[in-house]
Order: structure tokens, then C-alpha cells, then sequence
């Protein structure tokens, strides 16, 4: 089991990382961050908590009874990954991956493995 320190240190040894957090969907703090570079990650986390919740509004209303696996944003040049953690939806991960020094499939599947020793 890792704890987020740990997970999010981790999560930066992927090729092409160039930051990462864990975020509360409740309130849109960081609970720890790592990285970030070029990106701001206290402002990416409160605007993805909003990302976040309005997938979660639109499934409700279009009664889909199904979870969250993960967020892809793919912009020009980066990937930005949003992974809700199974053992408390009310967290997710938020990883941001150069594409042009990355692999997405490695990144997702490396938060997958990540998100399920992570301990809060």
C-alpha cells in the first residue's frame, strides 16, 4: 500500500509525466501534488472537480448505473488524465502526460495499478 506522497511520486517515474495530484471532488483541494511544471495543478484540480462532477450529474440524468473508470482530455500536447479511486469516488488522481514524450495506454494502465494500492 502506498500513500499519496508515495503514489504520486510514482505516478512522475511514467515517461512524458509532467505533474500529477490527488484531488477531493467534494471541496477541490489537493490532497498532496507532485510536478506540475507549466501547469498550475491547485487550479487544475479545483477546475476538474468540476469536470468530475458534471459527468457524474450527466450520468444520474441519463440513469446510466455505472462508474467512472477514467477521464481523458487530449489536447495538442498533453494528455490529461482524471481517475476516480474505486475505494472512494469522492477522490480521483489527476495526471497530466506530454504526448509527445508519453505513452497513454502505459500512463492508464500505471494509474489503474497506482489508484488501487493507494491508501488515503
Amino acid at each position: 500500500m502506498a500513500n499519496v506522497k508515495e503514489a504520486l511520486h510514482e505516478i512522475l517515474q511514467l515517461d512524458g509525466a509532467v505533474g500529477a495530484c490527488v484531488v477531493d471532488s467534494n471541496s477541490g483541494m489537493m490532497l498532496g501534488a507532485e510536478g506540475g511544471g507549466p501547469v498550475d495543478l491547485e487550479v487544475a484540480a479545483a477546475g476538474n472537480t468540476e469536470v468530475v462532477r458534471a459527468k457524474r450529474k450527466t450520468m444520474a440524468a441519463l440513469k446510466l448505473d455505472d462508474s467512472i473508470e477514467d477521464i481523458l482530455i487530449s489536447l495538442g500536447s498533453a494528455y490529461h488524465i482524471i481517475r476516480p479511486l474505486t475505494q472512494n469516488d469522492a477522490l480521483f488522481i489527476y495526471l497530466v502526460v506530454d504526448k509527445a514524450r508519453g505513452n497513454l495506454a502505459m500512463a492508464r494502465h500505471k494509474l489503474a495499478a497506482i489508484e488501487k494500492e493507494l491508501t488515503v
